[in-house]
């Protein structure tokens, strides 16, 4: 099995390339153009990604994430979300390398079977980073307006972030 799917990448070029000489198409002019258009997709999206990380880093080291996490504890407590998934919660949406890093802290601290670290588990495979998806979409093509497309986004985070505890406890038996 091993040699067949080392042998598929090489075969599917070779047959594209068939394909492309068949039809008569200018292969490595459009490879070029193509290779062009990425780049220059790239240098657009630098100046938000760099806002992106730039607000990810001020987050953490402003605590203003343990903040806003003490807080909810009491909205998260009537909700049935163990308060130790807060952080991840609130950094999901935001920052994937981020909230993994929180997944991890999750789960050296509370362990991985507890209930909270099945949550964070279940939380953390479930959602996406909203905002980023978002900004870097919505950069790509050049649009200002993100009309419902973020509203809609973190309101699927946070059914998310509810249906995570309730399918543990209702799965797995917490």
């Amino acid at each position: 099995m091993d040699k067949a799917a080392s042998c598929l990448v090489p075969f599917l070029i070779a047959a594209l390339l068939l394909f492309c000489l068949f039809r008569r198409v200018p292969v490595f002019d459009a490879f070029s153009e193509g290779a062009k258009e990425g780049l220059r997709s790239c240098v657009s999206l630098l100046p938000v990604l760099i806002g992106l990380v730039t607000g990810v880093t001020m987050l953490q080291a402003s605590g203003a994430l343990e903040l806003a996490a003490r807080a909810l504890e009491p909205l998260a407590r009537c909700l049935g979300l163990p308060k130790e998934v807060l952080p991840l919660a609130l950094m999901k949406p935001v920052s994937g390398g981020a909230s993994t890093a929180l997944l991890s802290q999750t789960l050296e601290a509370c362990g991985p079977d507890s209930f909270a670290g099945r949550t964070a588990s279940v939380l953390a495979g479930s959602t996406e980073t909203a905002l980023y998806c978002v900004a870097v979409y919505f950069g790509a093509i050049r649009r200002k307006e993100k009309s419902c497309a973020l509203p809609a986004a973190l309101i699927g985070h946070l059914a998310a972030c509810l249906c995570a505890s309730w399918a543990v406890r209702l799965l797995m038996g917490f």
